[in-house]
């Protein structure tokens, strides 16, 4: 395999995935009720997904890896506006590195096979790789580090994650649609596409 160095447009298709994870991280800025057990339901899955989909495995991850340093370098995007190094002591620090992970798991499913049940499939596998992940992170940093809730399960851990559960099944289905749907319509002759196969080539 030959790697490329990046061109201008992945450049800025993947700065359009870090500017979309942090407007879909502060959904809660205008509906604060969407935080359940101090985690908040945001549409970041959504987009982490949809960047390893449409971004491919490496430039996918590359940009999830870029929201998170921006984050710590102290942008207020992650969610509830919030940034700074501080957040990763925080309890859903390991959502946001899962994104990382997501992405390239998503991308690399795909670049397997083009077809609606792998995009599907890809989709719901990185939602979840950020549940898994995420959810350890919270139990873990309740646990050792955090102020942990009175009365603090495992279990109470997962069933707070019960609640936005069924969202980003929902949004992580119609990622996989959409995903296709950009690439026959729009990504399969483009020239981004077109310079993704080069990498490969």
């Amino acid at each position: 395999m030959v790697k490329r160095k990046w061109s201008a447009l992945d450049i800025t298709m993947g700065s359009l995935f870090v500017a979309m994870m942090a407007v879909g991280a502060n959904i809660t800025s205008i509906a604060p009720f969407m935080v359940i057990g101090g985690v908040p339901i945001t549409l970041q899955t959504f987009f982490a997904i949809l960047a390893g989909l449409v971004l491919g495995s490496r430039l996918g991850a590359f940009s999830m890896l870029v929201y998170m340093l921006l984050g710590l370098a102290g942008t207020p995007i992650f969610a509830q506006f919030k940034g700074g190094a501080g957040m990763l002591m925080g309890p859903t620090f390991g959502f946001i590195i899962s994104y990382i992970a997501c992405a390239y798991i998503v991308g690399k499913m795909v670049e397997m096979k083009r077809t609606l049940p792998m995009y599907i499939a890809a989709a719901l596998t990185g939602m979840a790789v950020n549940y898994i992940f995420g959810t350890n992170w919270m139990y873990a940093a309740y646990v050792l580090w955090f102020d942990a809730p009175e009365g603090f399960t495992y279990t109470m851990a997962w069933g707070w994650m019960v609640f936005p559960l069924p969202k980003d099944i929902a949004l992580s289905v119609v990622a996989g649609f959409l995903g296709l749907r950009l690439e026959r319509s729009v990504l399969a002759n483009s020239q981004f596409r077109r310079e993704r196969r080069k990498s490969v080539a």
